[in-house]
């Protein structure tokens, strides 16, 4: 059993060290332990860190290209290198090291195809009284999106097990966390929370900039993939809302019609129609959607199908040439 751990840096050399030193050399279950680094773009000397640390591996962009470009490149480096288990952490060490073999017990028992760690939000001092809430409530709402009972949805400290590594896709540009989550639970996976530590504060988020400019990219991501994986129920509501509020002004408008002054409200008729009118064509955007969803299930399977083939053969390649 082979763990592979990637770790996305974008000028990281001054907490790097300080997150390596912190991995675990050894779990019980695995029987080799890899550690691969994605560079994003840096400028200073992170690549260098690493390979004076003696890292295994290194991916490296010619320019920063975001946390989702990095995390997908990491786990098609790790997948070609024979990795069982992929485990993702942060270069600067906001996460217990030690904790990963919490993360990979329950994939080594075969209860969980990815397995996030919660972190004790309340407890964690560099995190103001409103970012508190707004993780909690985050998470609410993904877990809502997702049908699963993930606690702690940004967390990126989070493993993947090899099937589930290969049915991973990521459209956004901002950030993995979220969005995995949903794929993972719309496409029925076994996802699994267990609690974890948290290390002080190294240096301020680099993704959480603003925290109104989080909050409003991490809101877009989840509608976003929830329209993708439940479009039907997406426009089914919209379009309910719609017609039903058209349906009222209608009742209403009938009403003053049968009174005797309905010639004074012509203008809750033009709108009656209209509301009815949209709701219905967004019914019919549902339905489309729904069609290029199902669509989309058969490409997703189709990839997935490639994605095995290719690693299996990168991987035999590679036992086959040690040197490759």
């Amino acid at each position: 059993m082979k763990l592979m751990i990637q770790i996305p840096c974008y000028n990281e050399a001054e907490t790097l060290t300080v997150a390596l030193n912190d991995l675990p050399k050894q779990i019980d279950g695995i029987d080799e332990i890899e550690i691969l680094i994605i560079d994003d773009g840096s400028k200073d000397d992170t690549v260098k860190v690493a390979r004076a640390w003696g890292v295994n591996h290194i991916v490296s962009f010619t320019r920063n290209k975001g946390l989702s470009k990095g995390f997908m490149a990491g786990l098609d480096a790790c997948l070609r290198n024979g990795a069982d288990i992929i485990v993702n952490t942060d270069a600067d060490n906001q996460y217990c090291g030690q904790d990963i073999e919490k993360l990979v017990a329950p994939i080594l028992r075969h209860e969980a195809d990815i397995v996030i760690g919660e972190r004790p939000i309340d407890d964690i001092e560099h995190f103001s009284p409103l970012k508190k809430k707004l993780q909690r409530f985050g998470s609410y709402i993904v877990r809502k999106a997702s049908r699963t009972d993930v606690a702690d949805a940004p967390s990126g400290f989070r493993a993947y097990s090899r099937e589930a590594a290969m049915s991973v896709n990521v459209i956004n540009n901002y950030t993995y966390t979220l969005e995995t989550i949903v794929q993972a639970g719309n496409s029925r996976m076994a996802v699994r929370s267990v609690p974890i530590r948290t290390n002080p504060e190294l240096r301020e988020s680099r993704l959480i900039k603003s925290v109104s400019g989080y909050v409003k990219r991490s809101m877009v991501t989840i509608l976003r993939s929830f329209m993708m994986y439940n479009p039907l129920k997406f426009f089914g509501a919209a379009g309910s809302a719609l017609f039903g509020l058209g349906f009222l002004l209608g009742l209403r408008f009938l009403v003053y019609y049968l009174q005797g002054s309905g010639a004074g409200h012509i203008q809750s008729l033009i709108l009656t129609s209209i509301l009815l009118l949209m709701g219905v064509l967004t019914w019919v955007v549902g339905l489309l959607a729904d069609i290029t969803a199902a669509n989309r299930k058969i490409l997703e399977d189709i990839q997935f199908r490639v994605r095995k083939l290719d690693y299996l053969e990168d991987g035999t390649a590679k036992k086959a040439d040690p040197k490759a």
